[in-house]
């Protein structure tokens, strides 16, 4: 409705009825007047209908909505169920172009404002929470480790005769796939454990730099997130080594972006050394389905050459999602998201420590992981004169998932992971021969109390059911603590195996008798 419109309606019904609607319309209007003028995040979220209005005209914008249109293309928007068209609010040609993710698609000049707008709130969020320097973002419709392997790419068209990257060693699946699919070699870096910390090793990441000479690196990877007791790598001193070694750096800062004080890490490392790139999640920072990440740096010209590197278009769903989430929450929803996710922390530590204090254990001590924290299982880990019966742990692992209790990850410390032909010594806990079993817990954003209380209540009927049990009466979980019946049918075995197919933490029933390219590892730690 515009004014002639509302001046025609004023023939209709009363005009005092229609210059209040006017203005009820224009107070939401304004709000679209002013995200585009200032492009910041709105501080207040919008309601819901806000959000569809302004949703449904920029989606009027694209090609396919025009009234009269005759698309002769290959590509025009066209879709079959309506279901699918509402889902995505009738924007189906998504973003970007062949030549780069970043221009403007000339038959998607509404999903083109949207995805430039969601950049401009991106780029704020990270500099409030603590990258103030930073001088550019943008979204991928991607997840963290495939947003990281473009990156590397990128920064390997600048060394042609490059093909090895630095790796500090953080067991997570994907941390290292993104270096092979990349076709390039991992040189695996083990950390350095201090007290019960694990701390990046860099006087071998020096050793590496100074070995293979800078031209035959493409990049450090360091990571600021982590499961304890891995804690965030030294960015700052990582920093000035690849400074002086004129050697790329990238941080996976995957879900790092909701706790200021790794953010702080990074533009502090990014003042006093060298940091090209840091890429985070969506999903992880922003409470938005997976598909997500957001690619960010201190120089204009790397970014724009990985927007480059992006091939055709992407596509617009996850664009969507995140700029219906910031829209909804504002700058001072978001804030006291990440003031809760810090309060539920310091609850997570405490009643943890209870359950430990309770049951002989104790919390390791981790100081410099402000999201995870982990607890000792060392008395449901028994030692014999030839090997280490882990029975318990696995059985603490399926009977905690077949209570629906998702996230925390039961280490045995001692278990042997293939992942694209490397094995891995001690799966799980970031190294070789830690010296002791454990369970980890997160307290990231959007959790609450009660996600907590209700986890500590399970674990503590779980390890006291684990203690005066033996691990072959345990294979099928009482009804009397509330589980599905045909759940409790499966055995044990079972459902560890198959916990460990979704999360990939812990298997009993993982193949660890591959030996391929095991050597290659040990020589390359060796160079």
């Amino acid at each position: 409705m515009n004014s002639q419109n509302f001046t025609l309606a004023e023939n209709l019904i009363p005009s005092s009825y229609v210059q209040q609607a006017a203005s009820a319309l224009k107070t939401r209007e304004n709000l679209a007047k002013t995200l585009m003028e200032q492009r910041k995040w709105p501080d207040n979220g919008w309601d819901d209908a806000t959000i569809e209005m302004f949703l449904s005209n920029l989606a009027l914008m694209d090609s396919n909505n025009f009234k009269e249109h005759a698309g002769v293309g290959e590509r025009e928007g066209r879709i079959a169920c309506n279901l699918v068209a509402k889902r995505h609010y009738l924007m189906t040609h998504g973003i970007g172009r062949s030549e780069n993710i970043a221009e403007v698609q000339p038959n998607a000049t509404g999903s083109s404002l949207m995805i430039k707008l969601v950049n401009a709130m991106l780029l704020e969020s990270i500099r409030f929470m603590g990258v103030a320097s930073a001088t550019g973002c943008f979204m991928v419709p991607m997840a963290t480790g495939m947003s990281l392997m473009l990156c590397m790419l990128t920064l390997k068209q600048d060394r042609p005769g490059a093909k090895f990257v630095l790796w500090s060693r953080i067991d997570q699946k994907s941390c290292f796939k993104c270096i092979i699919t990349a076709g390039l070699q991992p040189i695996i870096i083990d950390p350095i454990q201090c007290g019960d910390e694990l701390h990046t090793d860099v006087q071998g990441i020096e050793a590496q730099l100074s070995t293979l000479g800078s031209d035959n690196i493409v990049c450090v990877l360091s990571t600021t997130s982590c499961f304890a007791p891995r804690v965030s790598d030294s960015l700052e001193k990582v920093a000035c080594l690849c400074q002086k070694y004129n050697v790329p750096h990238l941080v996976n800062n995957a879900y790092g972006l909701q706790s200021t004080r790794l953010m702080h890490s990074i533009q502090d490392a990014s003042r006093k050394g060298r940091i090209d790139v840091f890429v985070q999640s969506t999903d992880k920072n922003f409470l938005v389905p997976v598909g997500g990440a957001i690619i960010a740096g201190f120089d204009k010209t790397i970014l724009d050459k990985i927007t480059r590197n992006y091939p055709g278009r992407a596509s617009c769903s996850p664009v969507m999602d995140i700029f219906i989430t910031l829209l909804s929450l504002g700058t001072n929803g978001y804030k006291e998201l990440i003031t809760q996710r810090k309060e539920v922390h310091q609850h997570l530590r405490k009643e943890l420590g209870k359950i430990a204090v309770k049951y002989g254990e104790r919390l390791l001590d981790i100081q410099n992981n402000p999201i995870s924290i982990a607890m000792t299982l060392t008395s449901l880990s028994v030692q014999n004169a030839t090997e280490t019966d882990t029975k318990r742990l696995s059985q603490l692992s399926s009977m905690m998932y077949m209570r629906h209790v998702t996230g925390c990850r039961v280490i045995s410390s001692i278990e042997v992971k293939d992942v694209c032909g490397y094995k891995f010594d001690g799966w799980g806990a970031h190294k070789s021969n830690y010296p002791c079993p454990y369970i980890t817990a997160g307290a990231s954003i959007g959790v609450k109390k009660s996600d907590i209380d209700l986890f500590i209540q399970k674990l503590d009927k779980v390890i006291a059911r684990l203690r005066k049990s033996s691990p072959s009466n345990l294979e099928t979980p009482s009804s009397s603590e509330g589980n599905d019946t045909t759940s409790m049918r499966r055995t044990a075995t079972v459902a560890s195996s198959y916990r460990s197919t979704i999360n990939g933490v812990y298997s009993i029933g993982d193949d660890s008798t591959s030996t391929s390219r095991t050597s290659s590892v040990d020589n390359l730690r060796k160079h």
